[in-house]
């Protein structure tokens, strides 16, 4: 479980850089339509939703399985067809953003993941904050929640790309 889960986040953080890293210093700050968020703004976002800190605060033994959550984060989370609003802790700023120093904030936060994929015990259940309608997350699904969360936004970054180069 562990190997597998290390090697998907490892997947979606490179492919998470290469995307951002296709930007130009312009494309970061351009909206690409009304209404929307821009690269820079939605890299921001993935760096905050991506802190893995509540990973490493207060823990209970788990009296389920470690995955039971993760279907049902995919099933959510990967339905592109639903519109969704972030919570205001870790909504973007109206900020400039500058395109090497999001590259090494993202790049700084996925290492703390992989490492915390690769290091913490999965089991245990986190105790510091709940996604609302899902109830406490073991440390496992916190890191697939940031993970497939992170892929949510990878297309979102697909979608403003594609609008960018088409303006």
């Amino acid at each position: 479980m562990r190997q597998q889960l290390v090697q998907e986040v490892e997947t979606t953080g490179s492919s998470l850089l290469q995307l951002l890293s296709s930007f130009s210093e312009e494309q970061i700050n351009t909206r690409p339509f009304e209404g929307s968020w821009t690269a820079g703004q939605v890299a921001e976002h993935i760096t905050k939703a991506g802190n893995c800190g509540i990973v490493y605060g207060n823990v209970a033994p788990s009296d389920r399985q470690p995955d039971e959550k993760v279907t049902a984060i995919k099933e959510l989370f990967l339905n592109f067809d639903i519109q969704m609003q972030s919570p205001e802790m870790v909504l973007p700023t109206q900020d400039s953003h500058q395109k090497e120093a999001l590259l090494q904030e993202v790049r700084q936060i996925w290492e703390k993941l992989v490492h915390a994929a690769q290091t913490v015990p999965l089991e245990d259940t986190c105790l510091d904050f709940e996604l609302p309608g899902f109830g406490p997350f073991t440390r496992l699904e916190w890191i697939q929640f940031i993970n497939i969360h992170t892929k949510r936004h990878i297309h979102q970054l697909e979608k403003i790309k594609a609008r960018l180069q088409t303006a």
